[in-house]
């Protein structure tokens, strides 16, 4: 069965693997916004430390009414706009449609889940360095591993997507040559990617630093690695086992990243929202329905709500 996937979007994350789903020959179709018209004249360009590549032609909207109804939807707007997912997603549904949500954060799935209904959600976590540099331009600096799996809910009780869809999906992600696991576990796989969200996003906006910044000074570095390991202790607490040894990991690969500045400090410098309630609000819930104090988060969740407040007006250049 050939699947057709929108992509809702098309920024850093959705242009790049939504780029590599066209050059494989997947049915794909785009969502844009402010560079609709760039894309749909001049195509998608993608810079990649694996190649560029350049699509003179891709399916692409400004209104979701004007798309087919698709099999796979791949959320890949930033959660700060989920209240804007009723309207978008509910034109290219179908009955048996399933909603893929590809964003940071814990239980972001949730809105897709209330507006879908049980056994249409699945949700992964991108382990990807890319920016958007221009209109239908995007530029891949490292990584690009997903890790999906079906979302249960936050008590784990509803339903995942039929199995077969999924493996059809990860069939596709791979054949696109992207580094692609199917999980059962995606609770597990998301504490891991706030091991590295946690203290990287929030330290890049309350240290205004790049990652090779906070993991050159000692005392940054340090900090980092005690964030982590909190986060390691807060996912136990609230069911999902990570071994010590992960943090080890999470330092040793940032170490190892190229320079780069976090999505949440981008949207700091340019005056847009931040996902500070998703990343660490949601954490900081989970904590407390299952009696664990997770200080440090906490503390970073209260700064950076005020930075969002207080910071100056006018975005940077």
């Amino acid at each position: 069965m050939k699947l057709k996937y929108a992509i809702v979007g098309t920024g850093a994350l959705g242009g790049f693997y939504g780029g590599l789903m066209t050059r494989a020959g997947l049915d794909v179709h785009f969502l844009l916004h402010s560079d609709f018209e760039h894309v749909r004249d001049h195509g998608l360009r993608v810079d990649s430390k694996n190649g560029d590549f350049y699509l003179p032609t891709v399916n692409a909207y400004a209104k979701p009414e004007d798309m087919p109804k698709c099999d796979c939807v791949v959320v890949c707007l930033k959660s700060t706009q989920n209240h804007l997912l009723p309207g978008i997603l509910t034109p290219i549904l179908h009955s048996e449609s399933i909603a893929l949500v590809l964003q940071n954060g814990l239980h972001v799935e949730q809105s897709a889940l209330d507006l879908l209904g049980k056994g249409r959600v699945a949700g992964g976590c991108c382990f990807l360095c890319s920016n958007k540099v221009g209109p239908g331009h995007i530029r891949h600096l490292d990584y690009g591993k997903i890790v999906f799996g079906p979302y249960r809910g936050i008590d784990e009780s509803e339903p995942g997507p039929p199995e077969e869809l999924m493996k059809q999906i990860h069939q596709d992600l791979c054949n696109s040559q992207i580094e692609c696991h199917l999980t059962d576990d995606l609770p597990a796989t998301r504490w891991r990617k706030l091991m590295w969200n946690i203290p990287f996003n929030g330290l890049s906006v309350i240290l205004n630093a790049s990652t090779d910044a906070i993991m050159a000074d000692p005392n940054s570095r340090d900090l980092a690695k005690r964030i982590s390991e909190e986060v390691r202790q807060t996912a136990g607490h609230c069911g999902s086992q990570i071994d010590p040894s992960y943090v080890d990991w999470v330092i040793d690969h940032t170490d190892d990243m190229v320079p780069y500045d976090s999505s949440m400090r981008l949207d700091f410098l340019h005056g847009r929202p931040m996902e500070v309630d998703v990343i660490y609000g949601n954490a900081l819930r989970a904590a407390e329905r299952n009696g664990f104090d997770a200080p440090i988060q906490k503390t970073m969740y209260q700064q950076l709500k005020f930075l969002a407040a207080h910071r100056p007006t006018k975005p940077a250049n």
